[in-house]
């Protein structure tokens, strides 16, 4: 019964033609042989009482102005003494049709024009027939399908409302996850990145270093060797990480994303240290208890920066880093006495790379700021403040 009930609503003139089939055919039946009226004369008038009743739906003022002109014919063909006739049920089915398909204008104007025609008929028939049918098939069926037609339009106005909402809440799902889908990758694009560069900068500059002590100082090529070996497998396991996060479905998973903190700048700097780049660190605060997003933050920021030293600060250079925690902020700060004379720009600048731009989304993520540039004095810096109170980028 379902199926074919939708079947019939998505075919609505199947539904208005058996209608119209069934309000011919008792219309006809209902014909009083003693009435004065010629074959033809009430063939018509019922049959434009009810064809125009197949296109209710789509055509609905085109089937209402036929109906009307259907009464006023009624008037002159039809005679004084006949009463109503089944065909004219055809008036509050199509007054219910004006309510729900079209507007309020049109359903007004359709029911004025049946009361004008209808109070024609009384003053050329004053003695329409028993009153309750009069009142019942002139006014009660009407107003039953015209207050009908109201509510039934009301319900569809709050389905179709209904339903835009959820259009709405669909589409809106889906720009979330096309947004999300563009956040994560960023965020790996911007890890590896990190992970690759940093690993590769220490090892090309290892190697260039092994090669040409391997003859004079084998010893220290073997230690440079070693440390080429380490930063390689520490960078194969860092990519495993991200590898996993692309496989994986449970993106909270603590195994497979890469989480290194703030408290583990010590030991950067270290493996830096190994690689031959004299930095100065100065820790102050409690950056063990930093938040899990901000601590990654401050560890790649400074980790990207000491590899921008390594790649572009020429024989010589030197480094400090600085990461103050304080009550409201993080700030870290990394100078090098690299090559750039003063006033000239950084090579990250000049070459276009990723560094910087991460770095800077780095910061932005969590409503902070970060600066870097050529020093006056020569050299390179770069200057973050990553706020701990929940405060929105750009805000």
């Amino acid at each position: 019964m379902r199926r074919l009930s939708l079947w019939l609503r998505s075919h609505p003139m199947v539904g208005d033609t058996a209608l119209v089939l069934v309000l011919t055919i008792l219309d006809m039946a209902w014909k009083n042989p003693k009435w004065d009226v010629t074959d033809a004369n009430f063939y018509s008038v019922g049959a434009l009482l009810t064809v125009p009743l197949i296109v209710r739906r789509r055509q609905p003022m085109v089937a209402a102005g036929l109906i009307v002109f259907a009464e006023v014919l009624r008037i002159f063909t039809h005679p004084v003494d006949m009463d109503y006739r089944i065909g004219e049920f055809g008036i509050p089915i199509m007054l219910y049709t004006l309510a729900v398909y079209s507007n309020r204008t049109a359903s007004c104007g359709f029911a004025l024009a049946i009361m004008l025609v209808n109070f024609a008929i009384l003053l050329r028939f004053p003695e329409p027939g028993p009153p309750a049918w009069s009142v019942f098939s002139w006014f009660a069926a009407p107003s039953f399908a015209w207050l009908l037609g109201e509510i039934v339009a009301a319900r569809r106005a709050l389905n179709e409302e209904a339903v835009q909402r959820l259009l709405l809440l669909e589409l809106e799902r889906d720009q979330q996850a096309k947004i999300a889908v563009a956040q994560e990758r960023t965020r790996i694009a911007r890890e590896l990145h990190d992970v690759v560069a940093h690993a590769v900068s220490v090892m090309v500059v290892q190697a260039d270093g092994a090669s040409y002590m391997i003859k004079d100082k084998p010893e220290l090529a073997e230690r440079s060797l070693k440390t080429i070996s380490a930063t390689g497998r520490q960078a194969l396991n860092e990519l495993r990480r991200l590898l996993g996060v692309l496989r994986t479905t449970d993106e909270h998973d603590p195994e497979l994303t890469p989480q290194p903190s703030a408290g583990q700048v010590e030991e950067l700097v270290a493996k830096v240290r190994a690689v031959g780049l004299p930095v100065q660190l100065e820790l102050r605060g409690d950056l063990d208890e930093l938040p899990a997003g901000i601590g990654l933050g401050v560890y790649r920021i400074v980790q990207e920066s000491l590899t921008n030293t390594i790649k572009h600060g020429g024989a010589g250079v030197r480094a400090i880093v600085r990461v103050y925690r304080g009550a409201d902020a993080v700030q870290v700060q990394v100078l090098d006495s690299g090559s750039s004379s003063p006033g000239s720009p950084g090579p990250e600048l000049v070459s276009g790379g990723n560094g910087l731009i991460g770095m800077q989304e780095r910061a932005s993520v969590f409503g902070g700021e970060l600066e870097a540039g050529p020093r006056p004095n020569g050299g390179w810096q770069v200057f973050a403040r990553l706020p701990l109170t929940n405060r929105a980028a750009g805000s």
